[in-house]
């Protein structure tokens, strides 16, 4: 790892509040590099730390190679080093998640964030060597995506230990909603930099040493996100909590039906008019929409 990945690490572990940013389209569902713009320079302007592009709120599994590839480039560029840029490059297939982690390293990501194999899963070793293989071959840091619900597959604690010695392994995005394994990995991998993959368990995270969120969410509240993760890192803690309770019910609709599905109905009932889904997401219930509109509302 070179110094420039040593000072990313670094800048990494310092943790906030990182969106998960939803890849906007057109009405024929091609990518709308227009809007994603306005919206990037918007987060910017709130105080959020980081851009995550590509990853599942940005509906990667839909976006073909040079699609995605385009994305992450333009995200960058509109970017400008201003904040960080994390690009999800994860696959189930070790080498199409190089390619993808090398391409966008190429494009100017700051970072990567590499999902658990999925569908096909694997054993104990061949986990270590499909997260290796990536990040002997980059020279960016690496952050690790744990999300067994979607993906059936958890990264064991004796996997992770042997990952965390890695140098370019700097961060665990932990999506389990398991506060138990949370505080394994703080008291096993101290190396590891833990974010929050869990809107609703940002400062239960935080209490065990994590250093920030990788937020659905914070694509409509960018500022109360980024001001929950520096409430709680300067110690106002009853701040951060009030701000986390504040969001609970909006939380809550946004993950009534599977992601990105909800957050993209809330930002086009606010006005973004970031577009629809690519099949097979489809748009939300009537029920669940209404409810959800409901709880943006009560906010206000």
């Amino acid at each position: 790892m070179d110094n420039s990945s040593t000072t990313q690490h670094s800048t990494l572990a310092t943790g906030g509040s990182y969106v998960a940013i939803v890849t906007p389209f057109h009405d024929d569902l091609s990518v709308n590099f227009d809007k994603l713009t306005e919206l990037i320079e918007w987060h910017i302007a709130e105080g959020t730390t980081g851009i995550v592009a590509c990853g599942t709120t940005g509906e990667a599994s839909t976006l073909k190679d040079d699609e995605q590839l385009a994305v992450i480039a333009h995200v960058v560029k509109v970017v400008q080093k201003r904040i960080k840029v994390i690009a999800g490059a994860g696959s189930n297939e070790t080498p199409h998640s190089l390619y993808l982690s090398q391409e966008a390293e190429k494009r100017g990501a700051d970072g990567l964030l590499l999902i658990t194999p999925y569908y096909n899963k694997t054993n104990d070793e061949g986990l270590y060597r499909h997260f290796a293989t990536v990040a002997d071959k980059v020279n960016i840091p690496v952050i690790l995506y744990n999300v067994p619900g979607r993906t059936g597959i958890n990264i064991p604690i004796t996997v992770l230990k042997r990952l965390a010695q890695h140098p370019n392994i700097v961060a665990i995005k932990e999506a389990s909603g398991n506060l138990d394994y949370v505080l394994k990995v703080a008291a096993e991998c101290p190396e590891l930099a833990i974010f929050s993959g869990n809107d609703s368990q940002v400062l239960p995270v935080l209490s065990l040493g994590g250093v920030g969120v990788i937020s659905v969410a914070a694509n409509l509240y960018p500022k109360d996100f980024a001001a929950m993760c520096a409430h709680y890192k300067n110690g106002n803690t009853a701040e951060a909590t009030r701000l986390q309770i504040k969001y609970a019910r909006v939380i809550e609709n946004l993950f009534t039906e599977v992601n990105p599905i909800p957050i993209k109905e809330a930002m086009n009932l606010q006005g973004w008019n970031v577009g629809g889904f690519r099949l097979p997401l489809y748009a939300m219930s009537e029920t669940a929409k209404a409810k959800l509109a409901k709880a943006i509302q009560e906010l206000k």
